[in-house]
Order: C-alpha cells, then sequence, then structure tokens
C-alpha cells in the first residue's frame, strides 16, 4: 500500500499568471510488528511513474456551443493520459504534464517528497460556477503500478482574474520598457530588482480600487425628482464595502422604500438551429440586498459588502460577466403624506396608499483581492490524499 498526499504551500486560491506550488509526497506505510514474521513477500512497493499537471474543466448546460463564432478550440497539449475522460465538459486549458519520477521503490516507512511548481496560462479563464457554463480548475496528479491502472488524485483550485481592464496590458507596456537599461550603467551600484508583470499589475489593481471619486445621479421619474445617489466609487475588491448615500431633502416626489441588490448579469453565448448565428442568453444573479423603509428622511445611506466568494468581473467567447446595482423605488405622489405642521396634533397615516415602482441599474466594476484573503475566507481544504493498493 502507498499513500499519495498532496499539499498545497499557500493556500488554494490563485491570481491568472502566478506561481502554483505544491508537495506531493509518496510513503510507504511501516509494517506492523505481528505482521513481520508472518511476511515472507517482498516488502518494497514500487511505482513505475507519476506525472502532475493543470487544468480547466469547462461544463455548460447543453445550450452553449463549445466552439462559437470567434471561440478558440481547446488546446492541443490538453489531451494527454491524465484527461478526465470520465467527466462531463471538456478541457478549456491545461498546461503540460511535468515528470515526478520514474521506477519509485520503498521500504516500509519511507517517505518521497517532490515539489511541483507550475505558472497558471495567463489565457485561461478564471474559476466560475455559473447557471449556465462552470469553469473548474484542479491539479491533477497521475500514478501508476506496472500491470495496473492509473490512479489519480486531483486537487480543486480557485483562480481569480486579473487580467481584465487592461491591468496585464500596462503591466507588461511599463516592463518592456527599455529606457533604463539604454542608460550608461555603474557595476559599483546596487542594482535594484525589476518588479515582475505581476507585481505591477497588482499595484495597479490596488491604484485603481483605491481611488476615491465621488460621482451624483439625480434620480427622478414623469412626476418629478425623488432624491439624489452619490457612490464615492464605482471600482471595488471582493470583500470590500459599497457605500453611498442618498440625498431625498431635494425631492418632490415621496420616496416610501428602496432596496438596492448587488447583481452580477452572466451573458452566455447559446446556440441556434438551422446554421444561424448564436444568440445571447442574460441571466441576473442577486447576492446581497439592501432594505430601507425611507418615508420621512432626509438623508439615508447604502452599505453594501461584496462576498469574497464571488467571481470578479471577466469575459471569455462563451460568456461575458458583468456587476451592477439594481435599485428599487417605491414612490407616491399623494396628498396625505404632507407632514402636518407643528400645530397640529393626532395625524396618522393614510390606511391606503397608491404607489408607483421605479428600477435603475447602475453598472460597478468588481476586481479581484488578495489570494490569502479569499483563501482564510473560503477556508478551503490545502491536504488531499489518495491510498494505492
Amino acid at each position: 500500500m502507498i499513500e499519495v498526499k498532496a499539499k498545497l504551500i499557500r493556500g488554494s486560491v490563485f491570481l491568472i499568471g502566478e506561481t502554483v506550488e505544491c508537495y506531493i509526497t509518496f510513503s510507504n506505510p511501516p509494517i506492523p510488528n505481528y505482521q513481520t514474521s508472518q511476511s515472507h513477500d517482498d516488502s518494497f512497493e514500487s511505482l513505475a511513474w507519476a506525472s502532475a499537471q493543470i487544468d480547466c474543466l469547462c461544463t455548460t448546460d447543453g445550450k452553449i456551443g463549445k466552439n462559437p463564432l470567434g471561440a478558440t478550440k481547446p488546446k492541443t497539449n490538453s489531451e494527454t493520459s491524465l484527461t478526465p475522460c470520465d467527466e462531463s465538459g471538456y478541457i478549456e486549458v491545461a498546461t503540460k504534464p511535468v515528470i515526478l519520477f520514474c521506477d519509485l521503490r520503498l521500504s516500509p516507512g519511507e517517505t518521497k517528497s517532490f515539489l511541483y511548481q507550475e505558472v497558471l496560462p495567463n489565457d485561461g479563464p478564471p474559476s466560475y460556477r455559473g447557471q449556465a457554463i462552470k469553469y473548474s480548475y484542479k491539479i491533477t496528479i497521475g500514478t501508476q503500478r506496472v500491470n495496473s491502472p492509473i490512479k489519480l488524485l486531483r486537487v480543486p483550485l480557485k483562480i481569480l482574474p486579473l487580467s481584465i481592464s487592461g491591468l496585464t496590458d500596462a503591466a507588461g507596456l511599463l516592463c518592456n520598457d527599455t529606457t533604463e537599461e539604454l542608460t550608461p550603467t555603474n557595476p559599483f551600484l546596487e542594482t535594484k530588482p525589476t518588479e515582475t508583470p505581476l507585481e505591477l499589475a497588482l499595484q495597479s489593481l490596488q491604484n485603481i480600487t483605491a481611488r476615491r471619486q465621488p460621482n451624483f445621479y439625480m434620480i427622478s421619474n414623469t412626476r418629478g425628482k425623488v432624491g439624489r445617489f452619490c457612490l464615492f466609487k464605482n471600482a471595488y475588491k471582493l470583500g470590500e464595502d459599497i457605500v453611498g448615500t442618498f440625498d431625498f431633502s431635494i425631492a418632490t416626489v415621496s420616496c416610501v422604500q428602496l432596496s438596492v441588490s448587488l447583481q452580477c448579469e452572466e451573458v452566455t453565448t447559446v446556440e441556434s438551429k438551422n446554421n444561424k448565428e448564436p444568440s445571447k442568453r442574460s441571466r441576473i444573479i442577486t447576492f446581497n440586498k439592501h432594505h430601507e423603509v425611507c418615508l420621512g428622511l432626509k438623508h439615508s445611506q447604502l452599505i453594501l459588502p461584496v462576498p469574497l466568494h464571488v467571481t470578479p468581473a471577466f469575459s471569455t467567447p462563451l460568456v461575458t460577466l458583468k456587476w451592477r446595482l439594481h435599485f428599487e423605488f417605491v414612490t407616491s405622489t399623494s396628498k396625505q403624506l404632507i407632514p402636518p405642521g407643528l400645530d397640529q396634533c393626532g395625524w396618522q397615516g393614510p390606511s391606503e396608499l397608491p404607489i408607483e415602482t421605479m428600477v435603475w441599474s447602475l453598472p460597478v466594476r468588481i476586481f479581484s483581492t488578495t489570494p490569502l484573503q479569499v483563501s482564510l475566507a473560503l477556508q478551503a481544504a490545502t491536504e488531499h490524499s489518495l491510498i494505492i493498493r
């Protein structure tokens, strides 16, 4: 019996372009003392080979085409012996298999460890579990005894997008700046280490999400002004709070209550029959919601947290994910809502109230955050094991 263990060194959450590090340990458990004298077989355990690779499996609901107009075909290096043929879907992207060893012999109580390192492909999609499509990443570790079937150990990963809104392109332009290399160099001066494109992209992401630029929006309908909404910024990282304020002091139409929802819009490409062009299908998924009865209020505020487990905005040939704030205002122009004067007493609210509902959607940008922060929040397992008998 051989036990295979895989341990992720830095959690199970990574950004696209990062290096995944995983310790893979093969161990032969020691033989108990009461079995040592009774055993006449060779106590060595042997494996013919072992390899590892990272792959992304794309699963759809059957209505989405595998290769719509403009889509790229699955990478050719994904057709390997470790391809999960027993699962529905197809390999979207995969790394080349890395051979860990060939012909490994372990005596009882002996353990061998190998460090598997791989850079996540920049052209791959992030991890996403939607209503019509799913992208799932994993490290697939395969090993085999002689004249025995292949055994697979799969280690799930969560991959966050980073190459959105030109972050990666901006980082690449900064890295390609060769003006410093053309200047005369002094061998006695200490050379500063150059920043990697990933570090530059993270700095750009931090600058974008930290910049505060208040935007004011006048909310009105055909009957008049409902209020004014202020959003302090429109770019947020996972785990941040969306903060805004409502000003009803300038309203000419009474706002009875309001609700604000954080929603993502999943736009997928659906196959059409009779060789027609693929059509678009949109699905709305609601996460957090803020509800408030604001009748009689002059000012109010909005605090809506962005969950850490969601997927930031991204786009592939099959699906596009966008984020927005969806507002619902319940208004009324009834004269019975006019507040009483100071000399009036015994005022009661109306038993019936004619209302109108108004909806409005405001796009917001959701970006990734530090993978360690997401990993601590998800509390995903970092160790996985497999028993080979």
